[in-house]
């Protein structure tokens, strides 16, 4: 990243292939013919389940707000459904079954898990109901399995937020990493990225990298304290979504330390601005989750008339920091 440069929106950076973490091997996105996955079966207003990874965090909120205008615009019943925690990989999938089982016209998708959503989604193809992946990827094909994916290019985000914190420490000190949890996608690609950044500047040393948040702020508060010996001992801080960081901020200002030690995390939401504003944190990758459900929801609209869908787009994200967290374009990303 370019020192001084005020903001970085990620452009569409994935053509050919969805790379997963190390050991998960690749998912190939090709065009594909329309009408691979199903024939296309319009209706005067289809259904459209919506299913993200859970419902509380504000992340989520927003990409309820998108795919619903999505809904507006194209004539389309969004039905909005997903676990009441990110980690309950038996209620995400009882719930693609039961929508399955409903008959809905199409299912847009945030997979908990890389792998074990996969069947879920192979079902929804066998019953001829399209399936868009979005926010997270999945172990399986673009045009054969699903539709199209829609999602922030997560390595990319990570590696901004990894130079970030390199340029806050002048490229010298110590920094932790507290992951969020086990088999999320996203979060793994944007850890990933982040330790390719900090490993590109010899003189920063990774003194924690396998300590997980949970998928609660409150159990992200808990890990953060039981590693609170190697927080006081560095001097950066990366988390890689809106629960670790917000877990993350809680403990460091019940220990004092918010505010002394650079902490760059991910996502936003109304504490998180905050601590951007009062210096406790110095960075925040930000996401564009509406544009996310809106894409994820056109892309099924426009499969089903039989119209050409791109198999991957990418959503986009901005590095946020006080300097320039007042600019429109910035702005509008966090409120």
């Amino acid at each position: 990243m370019m020192r001084g440069a005020p903001w970085v929106i990620l452009a569409c950076g994935l053509a050919a292939a969805i790379v997963g973490s190390a050991g998960r091997g690749v998912v190939v996105a090709q065009e594909q013919p329309v009408g691979l996955l199903a024939e296309p079966k319009p209706t005067e207003r289809p259904k459209i389940a919506v299913i993200p990874k859970g419902t509380t965090h504000v992340f989520w909120k927003s990409v309820e707000a998108g795919a619903r205008r999505a809904g507006e615009e194209f004539a389309a019943e969004i039905i909005w459904k997903g676990p009441l925690k990110e980690n309950d990989r038996a209620q995400q999938i009882q719930l693609v079954q039961q929508f399955i089982s409903q008959g809905v016209d199409a299912i847009a998708l945030a997979p908990l898990d890389f792998k074990a959503l996969v069947g879920p989604v192979r079902a929804a193809r066998e019953r001829k109901i399209p399936v868009v992946i979005f926010d997270s990827s999945l172990d399986a094909k673009p045009g054969q399995d699903f539709v199209a994916y829609r999602a922030t290019d997560n390595e990319k985000g990570g590696r901004l937020g990894g130079e970030e914190l390199a340029r806050r420490l002048d490229g010298k000190g110590s920094v932790v990493l507290l992951r969020y949890q086990v088999g999320s996608a996203s979060t793994d690609d944007r850890e990933k990225g982040f330790l390719a950044a900090i490993a590109a500047h010899r003189d920063i040393k990774v003194i924690s990298d396998n300590r997980y948040a949970g998928a609660t702020v409150g159990e992200a508060k808990t890990a953060a304290l039981n590693m609170i010996d190697d927080i006081r001992k560095a001097d950066g801080i990366f988390c890689p979504n809106e629960s670790s960081t917000a877990g993350m901020l809680l403990a460091l200002q019940q220990e004092g330390l918010a505010g002394k030690v650079k902490f760059v995390g991910f996502d936003s939401s109304p504490p998180l601005v905050s601590a951007l504003k009062s210096g406790e944190i110095h960075g925040l990758v930000v996401q564009n989750p509406r544009q996310m459900g809106y894409e994820a929801v056109k892309a099924l609209v426009l499969h089903r008339r039989g119209e050409t869908v791109e198999p991957i787009v990418d959503t986009g994200a901005a590095l946020v920091t006080l300097e320039n967290m007042n600019q429109p374009e910035i702005k509008a990303l966090i409120e």
